[in-house]
């Protein structure tokens, strides 16, 4: 997480330019957006990175997650009475949620 996610967060469509992630190097020029002080983009960033540590258990799982053709099949199937096929795309789903438990 840098300065410039911060700030996009925190001014969305403000205008500014920074060479370096460095606060003394942003250029504001959006008069209508008040400009984020160095504490509220340092506590942004902060928040940032707490988000996407209690999100990474889903990044995690996605790519092991069965692919949605399997479920469309098993869904067909599971229409026709053979719930055989979606009971396997459950078991495949659970375990990645195992293997990757959502945090408390």
């Amino acid at each position: 997480m840098n300065i410039r996610q911060a700030l996009l967060e925190l001014a969305p469509g403000a205008q500014w330019v920074m060479n370096a992630d460095d606060y003394n190097q942003l250029e504001w020029y959006s008069e209508d957006i008040e400009k984020p002080t160095e504490n509220e983009i340092a506590q942004e960033i902060e928040r940032l990175k707490a988000e996407h540590e209690r999100t990474e258990y889903q990044r995690q799982r996605k790519p092991e997650y069965p692919d949605l053709k399997e479920l469309a099949d098993a869904l067909y199937w599971n229409s026709k009475g053979d719930s055989t096929k979606l009971d396997e795309y459950y078991s495949k789903c659970e375990a990645v949620k195992d293997k990757y438990p959502k945090p408390e």
